[in-house]
């Protein structure tokens, strides 16, 4: 039983991330705790991609001279978790950016209260 979690370690720590940034954004009130469960969540989601893709037997995937039969790690999954890193990074830049914009605004960033200030 002990093996079992000890070889999904990886898969382990990306459902425990993606909890925890779910949970985060669903149970805080405060909009800035929701962002920051955000970003826990999109890395949770870009380790989940980067574990299914990892190939430990695979080798580089470029032509050498002498190697026939090669077992090749695709590198199309990492350069695509790549752009995710960037969107991620660029969405939580605007979202900082509506939040502070809300506070200088409202005063405050829990939800109840802007919910109520927008009636």
């Amino acid at each position: 039983m002990i093996a079992f979690f000890t070889d999904r370690y990886a898969y382990i720590a990306t459902v425990v991330l993606l909890l925890i940034g779910l949970g985060g954004m669903l149970l805080h009130p405060n909009l800035l705790k929701k962002l920051i469960g955000l970003g826990i969540f999109q890395s949770g989601i870009i380790l989940f991609y980067i574990n299914v893709a990892a190939n430990h037997q695979g080798t580089v995937p470029v032509l050498m001279q002498g190697v026939k039969d090669a077992h090749y790690t695709n590198p199309l999954p990492h350069v695509l978790m790549l752009t995710a890193i960037v969107v991620g990074v660029a969405t939580l830049g605007v979202g900082l950016a509506l939040l502070i914009s809300l506070h200088s605004r409202y005063k405050t960033l829990e939800e109840p209260q802007l919910l109520e200030s927008l009636k």
